[in-house]
């Protein structure tokens, strides 16, 4: 039987596009199981070897030229990325962030040539940005956010010319930043090292994108317009340089014989005042924008504010401080004014400010924002937080209340922030926290929660996170910012409290107990798996804490979640398993479902007991050298067998 010949070219055409599919993919799933087996000790990433093809296991996707997505965020992976990954010639997506990856980007990635978004963030790689990256002319996404790279940042991104986003903030870029003229719609390069002026072309992204170097010009203040631009001399005449020299110090002069009148004129006028205060009206504004991120050391000086115009119905009352307690004005409105500051952090409701007075005491000073309550709701929600007394809750000591300026007085807390332990820089010299620890913080929240809850059927705290658990120089946790959330302008966007937010949650200022458990529990995990709740950016793909941990507690070993920093602590196995149990249980999506606080302190209790006798009894393990087998799967009675 004979067959047409174009029939036949068309078979022995289809025959051999099926044969290089194959080898397209055979080659695609040889370069994810080299990856695999980098990886080194028990496997993580649960892919079953014996399928023929790699488009089944999880993170793979694949059209029909191979693998063209490779999505492994959060999985614990660390160690240095091998060689092999740039095999997968047909990858138009790769997300490898928020692990514990090292090292440099692997010369083969050169080879992905299809790449069109990658995700670096959150991992620990180094070096420069190599060249071959500026080739990868198909790349739109670019995220390499959150590492330890350093170098300049090369004009070569101008290559990219499809380059929407480009992430590399909290790296350690130094130099001066080049001219980019990309498509950019998204960009950030704060915290890092860099020098000299913005280009003009990136002068149109928001101040926040610049911060933390030392950066000058639009949106961030003026550069000096006597400062010579990189690589170009002065040529200033001698005469000219004279003359700047005279002036200067006719200025000087000036100066100094205006400040001396000044001086004379303020001695006069106190002497002739009843009053050592200043009006209401000089309540403080800043006069400047300050570049602010928890921890931060920037000095400010409160002496250097504004103005601000009080109520003229308030009276005297608006020219004072209203204390609590029996302590007792021990300083005033004016003492505050005077005092030196350095900001501390930008939260939810405002910037908090470390404040020396002039006698030494140190206090923390909230000065509020988004606040719109009217005065009597405010003073009566402030009655309220102040009568609150726990040893476990951050004291308001005083408030001042005007229709501009809203300032709460606090307890300064010398540790910081739970935030600033688990997740602060490694170069900070941060000491880890070990269970201990941990169990004894995650019981001092839960007891200033329930204490909150007990005062009353309709008060909760509305804004629980880890950056709101401050910390004694005992390491004793203080919750702090409660009883703000119903003051608030308005319900709050969902990416201010991301992470920690219940489901159920429509307005921020109206959140039940059962919302306050969900948070709780978000933050048990965040302390036990050392990861921070994030939520999605534009088209990147979301982490959620609870939904990760669920997915590795049905799939993996429990010991994959917690904390690198915990899996030494091997005699308190089954207490972080039983932590971890709990936590869980708070972030169940049904509220009802969702246990109480005085159970979750009760068996929190139980925990740190149980850890403080066995720490007392000294067990010791010295024939177990790895995790046991105790961190056996939650919903497995049995652990896998060894590969």
């Amino acid at each position: 039987m004979e067959f047409p010949q174009g029939i036949l070219a068309a078979a022995v055409l289809g025959f051999a596009f099926l044969g290089f599919v194959r080898t397209d993919l055979a080659s695609d799933r040889a370069a994810l199981v080299g990856f695999r087996a980098a990886m080194g000790g028990r496997p993580r990433l649960e892919w079953n070897l014996s399928d023929v093809s790699p488009c089944s296991w999880a993170g793979v996707n694949c059209d029909t030229n191979g693998v063209f997505e490779l999505r492994l965020p959060a999985m614990g992976l660390s160690g240095e990325l091998p060689m092999g990954l740039g095999n997968l010639t047909q990858l138009q997506t790769l997300s490898l962030r928020f692990n514990a990856l090292s090292g440099r980007i692997p010369a083969d990635f050169a080879n992905l040539r299809s790449l069109r978004n990658l995700y670096l963030q959150g991992n620990l790689f180094s070096g420069d940005i190599p060249t071959f990256m500026f080739d990868l002319r198909n790349l739109v996404r670019l995220n390499m956010a959150d590492n330890n790279f350093s170098g300049e940042i090369s004009s070569g991104f101008n290559n990219l010319s499809r380059l929407a986003t480009l992430y590399l903030q909290n790296n350690q870029f130094t130099g001066v930043v080049p001219d980019l003229n990309l498509p950019l719609e998204q960009f950030n390069i704060s915290f890092n090292q860099l020098n000299g002026s913005i280009p003009s072309k990136l002068s149109s992204f928001p101040a926040s994108a610049f911060e933390g170097n030392l950066l000058c010009g639009a949106p961030l203040l003026l550069c000096n317009s006597t400062a010579t631009e990189p690589g170009r001399k002065s040529k200033l005449s001698g005469g000219a340089i004279a003359g700047i020299v005279i002036g200067g110090l006719f200025v000087l002069v000036l100066i100094l014989v205006v400040l001396i009148l000044v001086c004379q004129r303020k001695s006069k006028g106190k002497s002739e005042s009843k009053e050592g205060v200043r009006s209401a009206s000089e309540v403080a504004v800043p006069r400047e924008k300050t570049a602010i991120a928890e921890g931060s050391s920037e000095s400010i000086n409160i002496d250097h504010l504004t103005p601000a115009k009080s109520s003229a119905k308030g009276g005297e009352k608006d020219k004072r401080l209203v204390f609590f307690g029996n302590v007792g004005n021990v300083f005033d409105l004016e003492d505050l004014l005077r005092a030196s500051a350095e900001v501390l952090g930008k939260g939810t409701f405002g910037t908090a400010y470390k404040a020396t007075l002039e006698t030494g005491m140190v206090v923390a000073v909230k000065r509020l924002k988004e606040m719109t309550a009217a005065e009597k709701e405010f003073r009566e929600k402030m009655e309220e937080v102040g009568r609150m007394k726990h040893e476990n809750l951050v004291p308001l000591r005083a408030y001042y209340y005007s229709r501009e300026e809203k300032l709460l007085v606090y307890d300064y807390m010398p540790m910081g922030s739970l935030s600033a332990l688990l997740h602060g820089s490694r170069e900070s010299g941060r000491t880890p926290l070990n269970w201990e620890a941990r169990c004894g913080i995650a019981l001092g929240v839960s007891r200033g929660i329930h204490y909150l809850h007990s005062q009353g059927p309709t008060i909760s705290h509305g804004n629980i996170k880890s950056s709101n658990i401050l910390l004694t120089r005992s390491y004793e946790a203080c919750v702090s910012d409660f009883g703000l959330a119903q003051l608030a302008m308005s319900p709050s966007a969902p990416s201010r409290v991301a992470g920690y937010r219940a489901p159920e949650i429509t307005d921020s200022r109206k959140v039940s107990r059962k919302a306050d458990v969900y948070s709780l529990g978000v933050l048990l995990l965040e302390m036990l798996t050392g990861k921070s709740p994030t939520h999605s950016i534009f088209n990147e793909e979301a982490v959620d804490l609870p939904r990760w941990v669920q997915s590795v507690v049905q799939e993996e070993w429990t010991a994959e979640v917690f904390d690198e920093q915990l899996l030494r602590y091997q005699n308190v196995e089954e207490e972080m398993v039983q932590l971890l149990e709990l936590a869980l249980q708070c972030t169940i999506p049904y509220p009802d479902n969702r246990p109480e606080m005085d159970e979750i302190v009760r068996r929190i209790e139980e925990l740190c007991r149980s850890t403080s006798q066995k720490q007392s009894e000294a067990i010791d393990n010295d024939g177990n050298n790895g995790i046991s087998t105790q961190f056996h799967s939650l919903n497995s009675p049995h652990p896998p067998s060894a590969e």
